[in-house]
């Protein structure tokens, strides 16, 4: 296999992990970031490796709940409509593939990338010895449910792998303590094995560390990607620091991927799904749930990174806005409270925001664009931590002109 330059717009969790799977192919490297490494939707998200809680969030029946949690304060969806033809057509896609079916095949696919990426990273662990600097851990998912009727569906659903166990209120709390003050209003819950939690920000600086002591690298760029020169249909990137040749590009930039794509003629059906965060300290005296925890209903997780933990929630359709909104921290604050009301000092609690690349059908774009030269790794949405690894071993395979080691059916661009 010939080595080549490539050029890896974006330093997040997926352009991090996307640049390593390339230096370990052999090629030389650069990366392309405006912001710090690990900003964006990778520096404060849920923390949770959950390769096989992965079904999209278009499916039957959404629309209707989306009516009802619309109606509530502390519901897991907000709104606003945009004068943004971006938007209604995100919208339009959306609702478009919010059948079971089309759910049922997503669902399948997510989970081998899943499974890929969960073998990926485990592949990785020795060589890039991350386990003590990530907060890295392997305690199981428990996903809660308060409606009797909604476990019900759950546990008819389940497929006898062995691997998923159905709890009941009893068993959900003799497994995760921490739940005690929260047992009158579970129904059940669905327990896995090995899933994992890690701090997204701290695992980039940690590969970026790797990534920048490798050979095959030739740099850390951090300049805006301000778009691009076209000669005899091969791109050239512009960035504000000048142009930059390489033998193809990688776009693996998050929400900033659309408008960078779109003067090339791509068309990304990307949309931002803000989500928040809080991050509360846990001191000698608290006792936090040592399970990662996912309240069904509700749409929260939480996660025990080391000496903190992490709450995040939401998905708030309101464009390319990241302000703090006050309501739904204080939301956030409520629901926390309520669940595990010993678990963290929420005081001291840090809040964040950050906007989550999604497509209406919840499968990331992977591989080859219309335009030569140009590769895409886009569109993870709130899995894209759980998927990184997988979509970067994929888009490396490809980019050196070997098979993908994952069927594409689903993953490419408008599929």
């Amino acid at each position: 296999m010939q080595s080549k330059n490539f050029v890896v717009i974006g330093a997040g969790v997926v352009g991090l992990t996307s640049a390593w799977a390339l230096l370990e192919a052999g090629h030389r490297v650069r990366i392309v970031e405006r912001d710090a490494p690990g900003q964006g939707a990778s520096h404060a998200n849920g923390g949770q490796l959950s390769y096989r809680y992965v079904s999209p969030l278009a499916d039957a029946g959404v629309p209707f709940k989306a009516m009802r949690w619309l109606m509530d304060p502390d519901g897991p969806l907000r709104f606003r409509l945009e004068a943004d033809p971006a938007q209604w057509s995100w919208l339009a896609q959306f609702l478009l593939k919010c059948r079971a079916s089309v759910n049922r095949r997503a669902t399948q696919r997510l989970l081998a990338l899943g499974s890929l990426s969960q073998q990926t990273f485990q592949d990785w662990a020795a060589q890039l010895d991350w386990n003590g600097s990530v907060a890295l851990r392997e305690p199981g998912k428990l996903v809660i449910y308060r409606q009797p009727g909604e476990f019900a569906k759950v546990r008819a659903r389940m497929a006898d792998t062995g691997v998923e166990q159905a709890l009941d209120a009893d068993a959900c709390v003799a497994l995760e303590p921490a739940l005690t003050h929260a047992r009158g209003v579970l129904a059940g819950g669905i327990f896995t094995p090995g899933e994992a939690v890690a701090d997204c920000h701290a695992l980039c600086l940690h590969l970026l560390g790797k990534v920048q002591a490798h050979p095959g690298f030739d740099g850390l760029i951090q300049q805006a990607a301000t778009g691009w020169n076209v000669e005899a249909g091969r791109p050239q990137l512009r960035t504000s620091g000048g142009e930059l040749k390489a033998d193809a590009y990688l776009i693996a930039a998050g929400l900033h991927s659309r408008p960078l794509a779109a003067p090339l003629g791509i068309r990304l059906p990307l949309y931002p799904l803000k989500g928040y965060s809080l991050t509360a300290p846990i001191r000698e005296e608290h006792r936090p749930p040592e399970v990662s925890v996912t309240d069904f209903e509700r749409k929260i997780l939480y996660a025990r990174m080391g000496t903190r933990l992490r709450v995040a929630a939401m998905a708030d359709l309101v464009g390319e806005n990241l302000d703090l909104d006050p309501h739904r921290l204080a939301s956030l604050h409520r629901s926390v409270r309520a669940m595990f009301p010993d678990a963290a000092d929420y005081d001291a609690a840090e809040p964040w925001a950050g906007l989550r690349p999604a497509t209406p059908g919840g499968t990331p774009i992977l591989g080859a664009s219309p335009l030569p030269g140009v590769w895409l790794n886009v569109g993870h949405g709130a899995l894209g931590f759980t998927f990184s690894f997988a979509s970067a071993r994929i888009v490396a395979s490809l980019m050196s002109g070997l098979p993908s080691p994952l069927a594409l059916d689903g993953f490419t661009l408008g599929t």
